[in-house]
């Protein structure tokens, strides 16, 4: 009689992954993957929707919608670049306050849990129905408290205005690289954007310290490594994994939010273009992609795996 084969800790880790992003998958399945090939077929064609019967037509238009959005149509260039460079500065910068902020909410402190809670906030705010409902209130406040509010505003952001030409002339002065200080002024300008972007990366990241083993930091501190040495050699190489997950998210979010997803949106219910608003989604997709590939490719050489 033949003994069972038995898994081994590798393949069972592995199984379990497998069953982690089975719903995830068969989701993709069933409602996802009709929906990207008839996207793809709507690119190359004119579509018309048949008011009377509920349905539509296509009549095939071959690459001539793709020659539009790249030759002729007056936004969509600058759009796709703008939100490529918008990108480009948001996404290291969010990595970078979540994981410093991870760093002090693994800290232990009074108010731990408040704390943590406060910053997840700007991920259940930025929901539509919230969003929704408060600009209803607005609405309903219109002449009321929401214009004092609106006055209040306006007095204080007049007297915290300060020249923002002479602060940036002061460090051209002293020798600071422009394109480091476009960078930072750029950065300044989105700070509120990039704390509401970054709940999920926090807590993804606390997750990840939480998860490297106490003994780790045990040898550090026998061995006489200062909490710099720690960080870099210890810290930073077992979140690296999680660094790549927190990155994949944030440009997916990041251009789920971008100005080329609402071009595709007023283009196909505003001006009832649906074969150029599968183009433009199409092409925001693929440049995703591409980012993705490159940039998880490039930090993967660099990633340590702790079993």
């Amino acid at each position: 009689m033949k003994e069972k084969r038995k898994l081994t800790l590798t393949q069972k880790r592995g199984l379990k992954g497998y069953l982690f992003i089975l719903p995830w998958f068969i989701g993709f399945a069933i409602f996802y993957v009709r929906s990207l090939i008839m996207t793809v077929e709507f690119s190359f064609a004119k579509l018309t929707v048949s008011p009377g019967a509920g349905g539509y037509s296509l009549e095939g238009k071959g690459l001539e919608n793709y020659l539009y959005a790249f030759r002729a149509h007056g936004s969509f260039k600058q759009t796709l670049t703008s939100s490529v460079g918008n990108m480009l500065i948001d996404v290291p910068l969010i990595l970078f306050f979540s994981l410093f902020m991870a760093l002090l909410l693994n800290q232990k402190f009074r108010g731990r849990g408040i704390v943590r809670a406060i910053f997840f906030l700007p991920v259940i705010l930025n929901s539509d129905a919230l969003k929704a409902a408060i600009s209803l209130s607005e609405a309903m406040m219109n002449g009321g408290i929401a214009t004092q509010a609106a006055e209040v505003s306006g007095a204080a952001s007049s007297v915290l205005a300060f020249d923002l030409d002479y602060l940036i002339n002061m460090f051209v002065n002293f020798g600071l690289p422009v394109k480091v200080l476009s960078y930072v002024t750029a950065a300044v300008g989105r700070i509120n954007d990039i704390i509401s972007a970054s709940g999920v990366q926090i807590i993804i990241f606390i997750a990840a310290l939480q998860s490297i083993p106490s003994s780790m930091y045990e040898v550090a501190r026998i061995e006489g490594a200062t909490a710099y040495e720690t960080f870099w050699k210890v810290t930073l190489p077992l979140v690296m994994p999680h660094v790549i997950t927190n990155m994949v998210y944030t440009i997916v979010d990041h251009f789920s939010r971008s100005d080329v997803v609402e071009l595709a949106y007023s283009t196909a219910f505003t001006e009832f273009n649906y074969g150029l608003s599968a183009v433009f989604s199409i092409i925001s997709t693929v440049v995703t992609l591409l980012i993705l590939a490159l940039l998880v490719r490039a930090i993967q050489k660099n990633t340590f795996y702790y079993n």
